[in-house]
């Protein structure tokens, strides 16, 4: 007779086939999904990858527009180009030319920028006057200092007022001045835009740790550049980058407008070079080669500001 207190032995376990992985099906609405990718991809080709294979391509003809038959050459243009007195001018001119004006700008900028920060007395009038100058067109720019700058313009005439005679001189018909006027002008367009976006990322800033840098004695000075710029420098190395392929690249219109390269080839740069040796000189598979040093001389320069500033803040950390 069994005791009440004794159980059953438990149930065997009920084992359920093993299910087949769930398959993903890539339906009409996948397909439609990556439809949306299609706009991008073409902006891409037809706007990127096509002009720098036409350009590659370019190079290693001779051809003089559109309406003419095109040669095969291979390297004659390399060849052409650097033997050229003309485009070993126009690369120290461009080596000059962004050597001093983005060294010159960034700092500068940021100077003003931390001034707009502190918010001065007509704080936001300081900050269209100093935008202004980036919203005028290059065009009426040009004129502006054609007027100013030739021989019996505004600045000639001033000196003459004072007595400075000896400082008259036609600024951007002389060789030994014009390309640092040229620089001048770039600097005047584009540190006071540069500073306004300075200022905006200083305002992200918490007011707390220069307040407290404030408290504990350190001077305007030592805040601007020991406590804040530390904090914004990441974003500094992104104007700087910026600022680098905006001078190398888009120099040609102010130089087409003022000097046309000229006196001589003072001021014959290499995106001014690109232009004058295309549409003056229709020598298109000149200009392409040029057009790929220039592209050369941008990405190595990226580097090289990159790897500065990045080895600075590494030293920092």
């Amino acid at each position: 007779m069994s005791s009440p207190l004794s159980t059953a032995p438990p149930p065997a376990p009920v084992t359920t086939p093993d299910q087949p992985p769930r398959r993903v099906r890539r339906g009409p609405r996948s397909a439609r999904v990556l439809w949306f990718t299609v706009p991008a991809l073409a902006w891409f080709v037809v706007f990127l990858v096509g002009p720098l294979a036409a350009m590659f391509v370019i190079a290693t003809l001779r051809w003089k527009g559109l309406i003419y038959e095109p040669t095969f050459v291979g390297f004659e243009n390399v060849t052409r180009v650097l033997a050229d007195p003309v485009f070993l001018a126009a690369i120290r001119n461009s080596a000059i030319q962004v050597g001093i004006a983005v060294p010159v700008m960034i700092p500068l900028a940021y100077m003003l920028g931390y001034h707009l920060y502190t918010k001065p007395r007509g704080y936001r009038l300081l900050s269209v006057l100093y935008f202004s100058p980036g919203l005028i067109s290059i065009s009426v720019t040009a004129t502006i200092f054609y007027g100013v700058l030739s021989p019996n313009g505004g600045v000639n005439g001033l000196l003459s007022l004072v007595g400075l005679d000896s400082l008259v001189t036609p600024w951007l018909a002389d060789p030994s001045t014009a390309l640092a006027t040229l620089i001048f002008i770039d600097l005047w367009r584009g540190v006071g835009w540069t500073a306004v976006l300075m200022a905006a990322r200083l305002s992200s800033i918490p007011g707390e740790v220069l307040e407290a840098a404030q408290v504990d004695g350190a001077s305007r000075t030592r805040v601007m550049w020991q406590i804040a710029f530390p904090m914004v420098k990441s974003y500094v190395s992104t104007l700087t980058m910026l600022q680098f392929l905006w001078t190398l690249f888009t120099s040609a219109a102010l130089i087409l407008l003022l000097t046309k390269g000229g006196p001589g080839n003072s001021t014959t740069t290499l995106s001014y070079l690109v232009y004058a040796k295309a549409f003056s000189q229709q020598d298109l598979g000149y200009s392409q080669v040029v057009g790929v040093a220039l592209l050369v001389v941008g990405i190595a320069g990226m580097f090289l500001i990159r790897a500065l500033l990045r080895s600075d803040l590494e030293d920092e950390r």
